[in-house]
């Protein structure tokens, strides 16, 4: 019996038709036929056209297929499908579907949609330069593939350092700036997976060991990208700075930076150098916010010329539920989930206790030796000093059967799914505590057991996006009078590319999440070639959401409303900041009278401008045209001017709406705003005066919302002691 192949083949074009069919009503047909008794594929899946399709001058065959089954994908008219489902040999046909891109999930959470909105809009960020300063590259993955894109812009004077030139229309650059033998290639991965995040190509079937498996994409697939390696296992200035230098000089429009130290003087702070000498060349400078969160005052790259970006969730979990001996179902997460696990229930133990061993509550390396943990389940406690998949690895030398990881307090209910080496799951804080008091209930009769369930990708979760509990959090310690971070972007499970054979890993962070960022700029890049750095970080700020899938506010990893300095101006939303309506706009004069203002000398301003400063004028942070605002508590009538530049249509009219707290008292004047231009600029004064000091919700703080029939621009107030 003949066993039963498909093929289909991409839409081509003919000038012939049978029975006067048009070309408008051919339509790809995807064929299944029987194998070949005899002879090549080619030649049988032929035989099934009608006899004026094989004479076209274009084959109207778009894909063959081999090994799914056998069979074609063709475009056919009604009238010649009629003749290809008569001959001997045909087995079935349908209409192929446009079926819905199935991502690793955050473009579409950030909603990103092919051949829809923005990515429409902006060709995908088609023409634009990422350069990406991290670990380097894998330049054979698949989501670096050239096919299909445009050449680099004229302006693109890089270089490709990587043997035999292997650089290409999508990584049009690759160099390296560690003393080492590497070259441009990867020293971990870290640099793969962040511009694969920003800007990777679309590849079908992007799995993490067969989970959360979809089509991965980047933000901006069709942006070139320009890697500069400049970190191995630590990142040194000088290797940065000579990056920068070069990623200025090669031609770049967005610079994505994933790494930094606490803060310091921004003269002192040579990625702040930097990133202003790009910003006065127009060139955008993303940054992450920094993993040191939740404590407060904890921000790298706090710079007002820098994007600085903080870190959430996005809503898919990788599920892995651990059932207790008593019937207790505890929800967690991880990405390894075998498919020949058993899910029985076994013993369960929790080193822990054995207070004579507090390393072996975290499951440290060597703990566990002689523990009694061979065959069982072993809870640990996270720890911030190794990684999740570093306890597995462990747990598993110790002859362990799986592992349950508990959160530590500070992590709050935020959960990882990540690539382990042994059946796991991690489970959030008060969770974790629920188990122990399990283990501590039963008696020596009755001993604790669990199992854990593996439970596959689900889309949805309702309380995303939420605060990464990693993320640092403002205030800046350097900045004044600007709250810092900028903006939210996804950084939690992030599936991206990670090796040359094409495998994807799941990554947490800040550089994540400013890879995302990098993107979105690209996106906007695209749509408005013309805009400032500040016009496109104003347009991310003044339009980002502040609300989850609930029309919830943004929690924070206890699922408390979060502050200003753990969200920024919220959740990044590229469709609107593709059309903002209104933007604020800086030029790099502006910064140096606000620097002024913060009694930078001379000299100071002079490191980071590169030419010789004088403050004979001073802005405070009051003036300068930033999208958000920082008052200071106990002070009446503080006074706030900002210029507005009209982007939207060219008559539009924006009445104002203040959002406080009590104790906050806030007015705008003019109230409403009337434009009868395109990029006409107006100015508005806002006047503060916030009594009291209560902060036990948090630091006060609200928005000025500047509202059209077609727009919202929402500039964030916070008000502190300082």
């Amino acid at each position: 019996m003949l066993r039963c192949l498909i093929i289909v083949f991409l839409v081509g074009s003919s000038s012939l038709s049978i029975r006067g069919d048009a070309l408008s009503d051919r339509e790809t047909y995807i064929v299944h036929v029987d194998e070949p008794e005899q002879g090549d594929l080619e030649s049988w899946y032929t035989s099934f056209l009608p006899e004026t399709m094989n004479n076209a001058e274009k084959p109207r065959i778009v894909r063959s297929y081999k090994n799914v089954f056998s069979g074609f994908a063709v475009e056919l008219s009604a009238g010649e499908f009629e003749i290809l489902r008569q001959k001997k040999g045909f087995v079935s046909a349908s209409v192929q579907r446009a079926l819905p891109l199935h991502t690793t999930r955050s473009p579409e959470f950030l909603g990103l949609h092919q051949n829809y909105g923005v990515w429409k809009d902006s060709s995908y960020g088609r023409g634009v330069v990422i350069g990406v300063l991290d670990t380097g590259i894998f330049p054979n993955h698949p989501s670096f593939s050239g096919r299909g894109m445009p050449p680099p812009p004229a302006k693109w004077k890089g270089t490709c350092e990587l043997k035999n030139r292997a650089c290409n229309n999508k990584l049009i650059g690759a160099r390296n700036f560690v003393f080492d033998d590497n070259g441009p290639i990867d020293s971990n991965g870290h640099g793969t997976h962040a511009a694969s995040t920003a800007a990777g190509r679309f590849v079908t079937g992007a799995n993490v060991l067969g989970s959360a498996r979809g089509t991965a994409a980047g933000i901006a697939p069709m942006a070139h990208l320009a890697v500069y390696r400049t970190c191995s296992d630590e990142c040194l200035e000088s290797d940065v700075l000579a990056a920068m230098d070069a990623a200025i000089e090669d031609g770049v429009d967005v610079i994505s930076i994933s790494f930094g130290g606490f803060s310091k003087g921004f003269h002192d702070d040579n990625i702040a150098i930097g990133a202003y000498k790009a910003m006065e060349k127009g060139i955008f400078v993303s940054c992450s916010a920094g993993n040191n969160g939740p404590s407060p005052a904890t921000l790298s790259n706090e710079a007002p010329w820098i994007l600085t970006v903080g870190a959430s969730t996005i809503d898919r979990r990788i599920k892995a539920m651990a059932v207790l001996g008593n019937r207790v179902q505890i929800s967690g997460e991880s990405a390894f989930q075998p498919a020949n696990w058993r899910g029985t229930q076994l013993p369960l133990v929790f080193p822990g206790r054995n207070v004579s061993n507090h390393a072996a509550m975290y499951c440290s390396k060597e703990s566990l030796y002689n523990t009694g943990v061979k065959g069982k389940i072993v809870l640990c406690s996270t720890d911030s000093r190794t990684t999740q998949i570093e306890q597995g690895r462990v747990v598993k030398e110790a002859g362990a059967a799986a592992m349950i990881l508990k959160n530590m307090q500070f992590q709050g209910f935020t959960t990882s799914a990540n690539a382990h080496v042994i059946p796991a799951t991690n489970v959030d804080y008060d969770a974790g505590e629920r188990i122990i008091e399990y283990i501590n209930s039963t008696s020596n009769s009755r001993s604790p057991t669990a199992a854990i369930l593996f439970q596959g990708t689900v889309i949805g979760e309702k309380a995303a996006p939420m605060v990464a509990p990693f993320s640092s959090r403002g205030p800046g310690y350097i900045i004044r009078g600007i709250p810092k971070p900028d903006i939210l972007g996804p950084g939690v499970d992030i599936i991206g590319a990670w090796s040359n054979s094409g495998d994807f890993n799941i990554l947490s962070g800040t550089s994540v999440s400013s890879a995302h960022l990098t993107g979105v700029v690209a996106l906007i890049k695209n749509i408005h070639p013309n805009w400032s750095p500040a016009a496109i970080k104003s347009a991310m700020m003044t339009t980002a959401g502040i609300t989850t899938n609930q029309n919830q506010p943004i929690p924070d990893e206890h699922r408390r409303p979060a502050d200003i300095f753990s969200t920024g101006s919220g959740h990044v939303n590229p469709i609107s900041a593709a059309d903002p309506g209104l933007i604020y706009d800086i030029k790099p004069q502006d910064y140096i009278s606000y620097l002024c203002s913060l009694h930078y000398t001379s000299h100071e301003i002079s490191m980071i401008t590169s030419r010789p400063s004088s403050c004979s004028s001073v802005t405070g942070a009051e003036q300068l045209n930033y999208p958000s605002f920082t008052v200071k508590i106990g002070e009446s009538n503080q006074r706030f001017t900002r210029t507005v530049t009209n982007v939207g249509d060219p008559n539009e009219i924006y009445s104002s709406k203040i959002v406080a707290p009590k104790g906050f008292q806030v007015s705008v004047n003019p109230e409403k705003l009337v434009f009868t231009a395109r990029n006409q600029k107006l100015k508005y004064e806002a006047t503060f005066t916030v009594m009291g000091n209560d902060w036990s919700q948090g630091p006060p703080q609200g928005y000025i919302l500047w509202k059209s029939a077609k727009h919202l621009v929402r500039s964030h107030f916070v008000a502190t002691s300082e």
